[in-house]
């Protein structure tokens, strides 16, 4: 099978790219709790103009919280490895899809069934000539963190988006391809025969990737979310085999007691109360 970790980091040292992999899930700023892209240690370079013609490519470590309700549906992770390219007022939009069409098909020898592009910009559809691709219009080709963003060209493999190319402010490229979903696609296209990974098994990567970034469980910020995941991944009947989640089973289960002795004498309290009061995450035990 392909390493395409490797694939991409020799791809971009032949185009004379500087290359880093970026491990830890930690974020670049104050608006996230984990990093949930890899543009998002670029934030300053996006915004500096006087920052012309340099390019960088990574692969960030990432968790985004927003698809905890959709792991398990073979596309989303909760925890990943976003494949980035980023250049500051260097690479075109053409130029872009060139690099990543030369890298699907030299390195890994996929070519997307379709493309999308957002129909103002319908003058994008002549970046795929030559490359016998169909080409579908997407009003929904707009991408944002909510504070960058810009217009953007989608790949889709097997009805799957394996990443996009995003015109970062209008002058700058920001591009983010999923690692799993190459792969996955990559493991479709051989016949293997591979396991769907299921919601346990995302939360449980999730969690050790979060501690191995130096978290450990608590009250506030990352260690909440730590050990809300840690306590969903017991609800689910999965285990984990490190002292953290243990003490967290063992509190969990005395936080159920203590509620089953309460819950009838304080029926009529908020969650809020709950919480505030006795620790007691009711969305957790009910």
């Amino acid at each position: 099978m392909y390493n395409v970790v490797q694939l991409y980091s020799e791809f971009c040292s032949e185009k004379g790219i500087p290359f880093q992999i970026d491990n830890k899930v930690s974020p670049y700023d104050d608006t996230t709790l984990f990093c949930p892209a890899g543009m998002q240690q670029f934030k300053k370079e996006f915004k500096d103009t006087s920052l012309v013609g340099v390019t960088k490519a990574n692969i960030q470590s990432c968790v985004r919280l927003s698809d905890l309700d959709s792991i398990g549906d073979g596309t989303h992770c909760l925890y990943f490895e976003m494949m980035g390219l980023f250049s500051f007022r260097g690479m075109t939009v053409k130029e872009a899809v060139d690099f990543w069409m030369e890298f699907l098909q030299t390195k890994l020898n996929l070519k997307p069934d379709y493309v999308t592009i957002h129909p103002d910009k319908s003058e994008w559809s002549s970046y795929y000539n030559g490359y016998d691709v169909e080409i579908r219009g997407d009003k929904e080709c707009i991408w944002s963190d909510g504070e960058l963003g810009g217009y953007c060209t989608e790949f889709y493999i097997n009805d799957i988006e394996v990443g996009n190319i995003v015109n970062c402010n209008g002058d700058c490229i920001d591009v983010g391809f999923g690692l799993e979903r190459l792969q996955l696609v990559l493991k479709q296209k051989s016949h293997r025969t591979f396991v769907v990974k299921s919601d346990v098994d995302y939360l449980r990567e999730s969690i050790q990737k979060i501690l191995d970034s130096g978290y450990v469980p608590g009250n506030k910020q990352q260690g909440y979310v730590l050990r809300k995941l840690m306590r969903t991944l017991h609800r689910k009947g999965g285990t984990m085999n490190n002292p953290h989640f243990q003490q967290e089973v063992e509190r969990q289960e005395q936080i159920l007691q203590k509620y089953s002795k309460l819950k009838d004498r304080y029926k009529n309290k908020s969650k809020e109360w709950w919480f505030d009061t006795h620790g007691i995450d009711l969305d957790m035990v009910e």
